[in-house]
């Protein structure tokens, strides 16, 4: 027997080659795409390894729990890490990282996530970007959930990193993921002796075995399905049409973020300003006493398929999550959504509008 996911041809070296060329163009950028065998956190670890060392210094923004994260990566490489926190509420801004810098001149690496959407907050990554530029670091972003949903311009921002991941806004795949590398990136990772190579992790075997070499001969078997998912949800956002895409993001985010509002029962937008929320997942405050896993669990129970989840860790108690991205950036999921919310309240003892809910989104969000 036969599948259509088995003994399919295998895929070539130039049509992974031509795979990175669509995903350079979604990047807006000129630079090396390198397309990874695995989910996004491989590239994110491979940049930070490759580009922090023993002496250097780095600026890692914390406005999310993947910011967290890559300080502590920086620290294992040895790097001295100045974290620049924000309340998890809002966004950092161009002139708080300035500030940093200034205070730190030997500051040589940056990183940044773009949108955290397990904090619901974007960040201005364009501003911060002249900034970091102007100050000579290399700069590395976290875009694996702002991909597809709001502008990404890496050579017009100067992002020397940039890492995405297809699972969110792009509605792709989860096991291959892709960093773009610019040549000032490269050189930092060739000259640190403490970079990966021979590893999993590399980026610099990839660019000595498959760029270097004219991309010719893949270094090993790509995950093809995943390869062949990319590149169809690459097809499917070039058909639609990238300002389409996003727009219909942005619209799940206001929608949701109306609707929340108007339901009332204590709910609340968890990130304060409407500027600084992310357009792939619109986070919620719940009232005090009403515990956030337990009221997702309530509204889970009626229809388990809705993209809601408590928020992680500590946030569990107080957050909920609405995830709007990819298939579910539509006008039905944020209308179903906020109904299993508001049913969720209610069951909780407070009183919620689902009829004022559904005028807001109808009017922030009116049917085509």
């Amino acid at each position: 027997m036969t599948h259509p996911f088995l003994d399919l041809a295998p895929l070539t070296a130039a049509r992974f080659a031509a795979i990175e060329r669509r995903v350079a163009d979604l990047l807006a950028t000129e630079q090396d795409v390198v397309i990874m065998q695995g989910e996004a956190l491989l590239p994110l670890e491979g940049c930070i390894r490759g580009g922090a060392r023993p002496g250097s210094t780095a600026l890692n923004v914390v406005t999310g729990p993947y910011g967290q994260t890559f300080g502590d990566w920086l620290r294992d490489c040895g790097a001295e890490v100045v974290d620049l926190a924000v309340p998890f509420h809002s966004a950092v801004t161009a002139e708080q990282v300035e500030r940093a810098l200034a205070e730190h001149p030997e500051i040589d690496f940056v990183s940044l996530v773009h949108a955290e959407a397990a904090t619901g907050n974007t960040n201005p990554v364009g501003e911060i970007g002249e900034v970091v530029r102007a100050h000579g670091a290399l700069f590395m972003v976290d875009a694996v959930a702002s991909v597809g949903a709001e502008p990404l311009l890496v050579d017009a921002w100067g992002v020397d990193l940039c890492v995405i991941g297809a699972q969110k806004a792009m509605g792709g795949p989860a096991g291959v993921s892709a960093v773009s590398v610019s040549a000032r990136a490269w050189e930092r990772m060739a000259a640190n002796p403490k970079a990966p190579r021979q590893s999993y992790l590399s980026l610099l075997d990839w660019k000595a075995r498959w760029i270097d070499a004219g991309r010719k001969a893949l270094p090993h078997a790509p995950a093809q399905l995943e390869m062949l998912a990319l590149d169809a949800c690459l097809e499917r956002i070039a058909t639609d049409g990238l300002d389409t895409v996003m727009a219909r993001h942005a619209s799940a985010a206001a929608a949701t973020r109306a609707g929340a509002s108007a339901l009332g029962g204590g709910l609340e937008p968890y990130v304060h300003d409407a500027r600084d929320a992310a357009p792939v997942a619109t986070t919620l405050r719940t009232p005090a006493g009403v515990d956030a896993a337990e009221l997702v669990g309530r509204a889970l129970a009626a229809d388990p398929s809705l993209p809601l989840i408590a928020g992680g860790g500590a946030l569990s108690k107080e957050m909920v999550r609405v995830n709007h991205y990819g298939v579910d950036a539509t006008r039905d999921v944020v209308l179903s959504a906020l109904g299993a919310l508001g049913a969720a309240l209610a069951g909780a003892g407070r009183t919620a509008d689902v009829d004022a809910a559904r005028a807001a989104v109808e009017k922030t969000w009116p049917k085509s």
